[in-house]
Parts: C-alpha cells; sequence; structure tokens
C-alpha cells in the first residue's frame, strides 16, 4: 500500500529518519505501510523511539563524551548534559536513537541526535528549554518487528550540568485493538507537538509491530503547550482499519488502551470504477487530516470496492484515490481532503464512472473557478468530474480546448491545456461574453458554453457559470443496460443554485448526436431509453439563470450500453 495525503510542507525540526529504519517500510500488494506526510507534506517519520529520563545530579566522574552538536562550548550559560541509555532488563542498550530538540536559547528550532554509542553520552549544550525524546529498541536495530520504548520528556530546562537516565523500563504498553477479528496489525506511528515561547518541536515513533509503549518523563509544561497523536493501521480482506487518537495537555502519554466498539467507528465504502485507459488496481489511502501520520494505502481491483473502518474522534480525514493510469501516463489522483464523520456512519464513493462533466461546488468556501479579476480572466472549471462529482487531480483526455467571444465575435483561443483551464486578458468595458470549453476522452467527449456579462472592478468577481449534472446509475464498468427503460437524474450545480433557474431544456441522443429527443425534466429526472448492446447515450443541457446568464453543455457518448451477456 501507499501513503496519500496533500500539502507539501517541510520537515520539523528534530524530525529523522534513521537509515536503520528503512528495514521497516515493508510492502504487500493487500497493504502497503508508508509515511503518508513524507509523500503528502515532506514530514521525516522516524521508525525509532522517543525519551523517558530521570534527571540525576551530576557526579564528580564524568562519562565518556559522546558526540555533539552545534552550540557547544565552555562559554558562560553552556552546560554539561550527560544520557544514560537502559533497556527492558535494565542493562546499558546501544540500541537507540535520542533527539534532542531546543525551544529557547541559542539553538532554538533546531536539534541534535545521538544514537548507538556505548555507554554514557555527554553533551556541552546552551542553557535553555528542551524537548527530548529517545527511542530504545527490544532488539538488535535492522531486525523485523523490532518492539519500541518511546520515551518523551517534554520539559527539559537545562540552566546547570545534569543527567538523565533514559530507562525503557518505565514505558506503558500502547494497546489499541479493532473491534474486528479479521485484521492484521501492519503500523502504528506516535507523534507529539511541544509549544514553548512560539517555537514547536516536533517528536515522533513509528513501529511496524504492536510492541509499542510509551512514557513521559520529567514535570509538566505549560498548559495545553503539549499535542500528542497516535494511529494504528491493520489491513483486513478487502479493507484498512484506521484508529486514531488525539490529546491535548501539559503531558506526553504514558501508555494508551483503546478498545473500540463497532459504533464508535465509521465505515467508508470505496468503489473503484474501469477507466477508459489504464490498468491494474486503484490504490487509495484514508488518514487523518490535523498533523502528520502514517497511513496504508489499499489496492482496489478495477469494478471492485474497498472498505474503511476508522475513528472520526480523530477529526477530519483525508481521502486519496490513485487511478490506474497507462504504464507511462501521469498519476491520475483525485483528493477529499478534510472530510467529517460520525460514528456508526456508512458513506460510499464510487470513482471513474460515467457521467464525466463540469462540477461546480456552490459551498461557501469553495474557491472560485472563473474570477475576473481587474483585466484578467482566471478559468480553472472542473470539465471532467467523475459520475460521483470527484476532481481529479490530472484528468484522462486525449483533446482540449477553451474559446472566449467578446460581443459575439471571436477574441481567443486555447489549445492542449488541462480541460477547463485557461487565462485571458481582457479590455476593461463591460461586453457580452461566452466562454467555451471542451475535452475529448478516450470515451466521449464534453463541451460547456457559459453566456454572461463582465467588466473591469477594483476587487475580483467570481463569473456566474452554472453546471447541470446526469446520472444513469452506471455500472462500475461505465455501462448502463441495454433496451431498459430508465430515469436518470438531473442536477444543478454553481451560480443558478443562489440565483435560481429560470430554465432548463434536456435533450438525449442515442445515435451519437446525430437527433435529438427533449426530455422533460420532472421530479429531477429525465426519461431514457437505452439502445441496443454497444450503443451509447448522450445527454444535452440548456440551463438559464434567473438573472439571465446561460449554460448549454453536450456529453456525447456518456455512457455504453453493456453488452449482452454470453
Amino acid at each position: 500500500m501507499n501513503v496519500s495525503s496533500p500539502k507539501p510542507s517541510s520537515t520539523p525540526a528534530g524530525a529523522s529518519t534513521p537509515a536503520a529504519d528503512d528495514a521497516h517500510t515493508s510492502s504487500a500488494l493487500r497493504a502497503r505501510p508508508s509515511t503518508r506526510r513524507s509523500v503528502l507534506r515532506g514530514l521525516a517519520v522516524t521508525t525509532a523511539a522517543g525519551a523517558a529520563a530521570a534527571v540525576l545530579p551530576a557526579g564528580p566522574a564524568r562519562a565518556a563524551a559522546g558526540p555533539a552538536g552545534p552550540g557547544t562550548g565552555t562559554a558562560s550559560g553552556t552546560h554539561t548534559l550527560t544520557l544514560v541509555h537502559l533497556g527492558r532488563d535494565g542493562a546499558p542498550t546501544v540500541a537507540y536513537r535520542t533527539l534532542l530538540t531546543a525551544l529557547s536559547g541559542p539553538d532554538a528550532g533546531g536539534g541534535r541526535e545521538v544514537r548507538g554509542t556505548p555507554g554514557a553520552v555527554t553533551l556541552e549544550v546552551p542553557a535553555g528549554r528542551y524537548v527530548l525524546d529517545c527511542l530504545i529498541s527490544t532488539r538488535p536495530v535492522g531486525e523485523e518487528n523490532w518492539g519500541n520504548d518511546w520515551l518523551v520528556r517534554p520539559r527539559l530546562d537545562v540552566d546547570g550540568d545534569l543527567t538523565v537516565v533514559l530507562d525503557a523500563r518505565v514505558a506503558r504498553p500502547v494497546d489499541i485493538r479493532p473491534p474486528v477479528t479479521d485484521a492484521g496489525f501492519e503500523q502504528i506511528g506516535a507523534f507529539a507537538e511541544v509549544t514553548y515561547e512560539g517555537v514547536t518541536g516536533f517528536v515522533n515513533a513509528m513501529a511496524m509491530s504492536p510492541d509499542l509503549r510509551v512514557a513521559h518523563l520529567g514535570p509538566d509544561t505549560e498548559r495545553g503547550a503539549v499535542r500528542t497523536w497516535v494511529d494504528a493501521y491493520w489491513s483486513r480482506p478487502g479493507g484498512v482499519c484506521a484508529l486514531g487518537y488525539l490529546f491535548r495537555g501539559e503531558r506526553a502519554l504514558n501508555g494508551l488502551v483503546r478498545h473500540p466498539a463497532p459504533g464508535d467507528l465509521a465505515t467508508l465504502v470505496v468503489r473503484a470504477g474501469v477507466p477508459a485507459s489504464g490498468e491494474g488496481p486503484a490504490l487509495v489511502s484514508l488518514s487523518p487530516s490535523p498533523g502528520p501520520s502514517p497511513s496504508l494505502s489499499l489496492p482496489i481491483p478495477q469494478g471492485g470496492t474497498g472498505t474503511f473502518l476508522f475513528t472520526p474522534e480523530r477529526g477530519t480525514w483525508d481521502l486519496v484515490y490513485g487511478a490506474p493510469t497507462e504504464p507511462e501516463g501521469p498519476s491520475r489522483p483525485y483528493f477529499l481532503l478534510g472530510r467529517s464523520f460520525t460514528p456508526g456512519s456508512t458513506t460510499v464513493h464510487t470513482f471513474d464512472t460515467p457521467v464525466f462533466g463540469p462540477e461546480l461546488d456552490a459551498s461557501p468556501d469553495a474557491p472560485p473557478v472563473a474570477l475576473r479579476t481587474g483585466d484578467t480572466l482566471d478559468l480553472s472549471v472542473p470539465l471532467l468530474a467523475d459520475g460521483d462529482g470527484h476532481v481529479p487531480s490530472s484528468p484522462l483526455f486525449t483533446a482540449s480546448t477553451v474559446t472566449l467571444y467578446r460581443n459575439g465575435a471571436p477574441y481567443a483561443f486555447r489549445r492542449g491545456e488541462k480541460p477547463g483551464h485557461a487565462s485571458f486578458t481582457l479590455p476593461p468595458g463591460r461586453a457580452a461574453y461566452r466562454l467555451t470549453a471542451s475535452a475529448t476522452r478516450p470515451r466521449g467527449s464534453v463541451t460547456a458554453s457559459w453566456t454572461f456579462t463582465s467588466a473591469a472592478s477594483a476587487t475580483p468577481a467570481e463569473l456566474p457559470l452554472s453546471a447541470v449534472r446526469f446520472d444513469p446509475e452506471p455500472a462500475l464498468d461505465g455501462t448502463v443496460p441495454p433496451h431498459t427503460a430508465t430515469r436518470v437524474a438531473v442536477t444543478v450545480r454553481g451560480a443558478a443554485l443562489a440565483a435560481g433557474v429560470r430554465s432548463l431544456d434536456v435533450s438525449v441522443s442515442t445515435d451519437r448526436g446525430t437527433t435529438w429527443s427533449p426530455a422533460p425534466v420532472t421530479g429531477g429526472r429525465v426519461a431514457v431509453t437505452t439502445p441496443a448492446p454497444g450503443g451509447t447515450v448522450s445527454f444535452r443541457a440548456r440551463l438559464t439563470d434567473a438573472d439571465g446568464n446561460t449554460v448549454t453543455q453536450t456529453h456525447l457518448d456518456a455512457c455504453v450500453t453493456r453488452a449482452a451477456a454470453r
């Protein structure tokens, strides 16, 4: 399984990815663990564990010096920090990774790492506030399925010489279990952010074994300064179970027990259509929106279904659907970001099925798809959203054009760009415009033509575009039954929802647009009789909103009738 989730970003201070951890990024076709934000936000996620410590007075005899980072010295304000690492058996260990992240002082925002040094490690560090986290392994580094003890001291005030004992024996189990018996554990990630005087330190641990234990060390931080989250993933036959929990307070975790009941979880069913181009399964991942997280992507065969069980209490979730492509073709992911769910709910999303066409989101927080800013018109209409309204980041098309008419005369033309996307420079005066965008797919084509008036203004103005959607309820292979009388749902999107619809006329063709038959809209549907096997159904809509703006859409070969069963 692959990882998914969007929004690129830089690696947080203190995060690292030990080379020894690379051996733990195992993969299997049924479920492949990986680090979601390393792909979508660029965050490094460690496969080691963090820091638990008891602070003792420094003794007169100093331990052997270990590696030191920037800021080392003997000037006033620099102190000696001695680190002692003990495994679960209480004996000194070299199977550890320790990070020291500065929240104040001259190194604020930076960090240094110590790993695998035998005996006590001595660092010379400037005075200030630090986050100390340490991962201690129960097995030699490099072995598969090694357990991790993650010790986190979110508040380490260095104002004198200190000795910190990092003892794995103080860690307590993280016991998270899904309420299903067919789930096999894959991976777990634990993360913490500590904020002090405007500086945030990030520490984390990721384990490929359920034997993860965690502990808080040292005093409490300021109120609400520690944000901690834990995300665990299991693979199931045809599915994934994702259990995540988020906490905020003054301390890191001292173990964690969560055994949710079935009614505590939400269910997401993902149905994979059969695209007109591309082979292999779709890769789907579901992961929390807030904060970095691992993820487990699920391969879903074309025409198949996958199921995710997950914890709505974790917050909003991001769904990434990677559509199959040609071997050398570009990726065609769909991103559904920041979705909320309720316990006990079941949500179904179907990808890559007809009717493909423009989709205009009328929600208040949706970005405009056609904006006039001074003399510039920017167009980014999702012209090839799938039948469920999902917008691919890289739609599948073989040709595209955008033509702009001003006061009835051709004004500008664009070819070959992303369907529905273009930018034009316009004269400032008010004029009547017609904007036509078309796209051809391996199967079928879409054309939308809008009319409106526009002039330059002091503030950006969204253009009043509308769209009409058709849903003949096709099978996952994109076909509809032949010789069948059916009622196809018709819905309106965009500006007409707010302004109101003055008129809407729909026509249907079963001879690829040679002839058209009116199909009155009754109860939000039109009556269609499908042709013989292997035939196609095409749709045309003409809409005028209450302000006089219009759209004409033509969907040639919108769906195909399936061949007769042999």
